[in-house]
């Protein structure tokens, strides 16, 4: 199929923002936001997230002199009720070079990789502990027989005394407990 004069072509979209509208808030300043709340990694792509709705959005307008969010909506995406952000189309102050911003991450990284631990410490063993753990080491098999045959005759007066029936068959406010054992039987016809 070849391409004629009569086939439609797609118009040239405009690079700018498509609204001139601008939110009444303030401008949201970089020097004000979190190092890694901010991504200028590819500055024409730039992102940041957002303060109210807290998602990732998008800047436009980098090379233009208004810059501001993208308008976009504080629910999941697909969502059948969509609410836009307040914040969407709110002024962006660029008051840092990106170098600076790269810098202000770097020391951000830093400085939470060392408020986290790289080893988990044991906790210290109070002094009963130590000891009850420092004669388990060194118990034999030979002396753990000899300290089980010490309690053998304790064990077995306890064993004796469990297995002895109270005097009466049966608690004070209840049925007597059947001894035998009962078992369901067919009827036969």
């Amino acid at each position: 199929m070849s391409i004629t004069a009569a086939m439609p072509t797609a118009k040239p979209r405009p690079r700018q923002t498509r609204t001139k509208r601008v939110s009444s808030l303030p401008a949201i300043k970089f020097s004000q936001l979190l190092p890694s709340h901010i991504d200028l990694r590819d500055p024409l792509k730039a992102v940041l997230v957002c303060e109210d709705c807290g998602t990732w959005v998008p800047i436009t307008g980098i090379q233009k002199k208004v810059k501001k969010l993208v308008p976009h909506h504080t629910g999941a995406a697909g969502v059948g009720d969509a609410i836009r952000c307040r914040s969407s189309n709110r002024l962006v102050e660029w008051d840092m070079t990106i170098p600076e911003w790269w810098q202000a991450l770097t020391d951000a990284v830093k400085e939470a990789s060392s408020r986290q631990a790289t080893t988990v410490l044991a906790k210290a063993f109070s002094p009963q502990t130590d000891r009850t753990l420092r004669a388990r080491a060194q118990r034999t098999p030979a002396g753990r027989r000899a300290d089980w045959d010490a309690v053998r005759k304790l064990v077995a007066d306890t064993d004796t005394n469990r297995r002895a029936v109270p005097a009466g068959d049966a608690p004070a406010e209840a049925p007597a407990v059947p001894l035998d054992t009962l078992r369901p039987q067919r009827l036969t016809r």
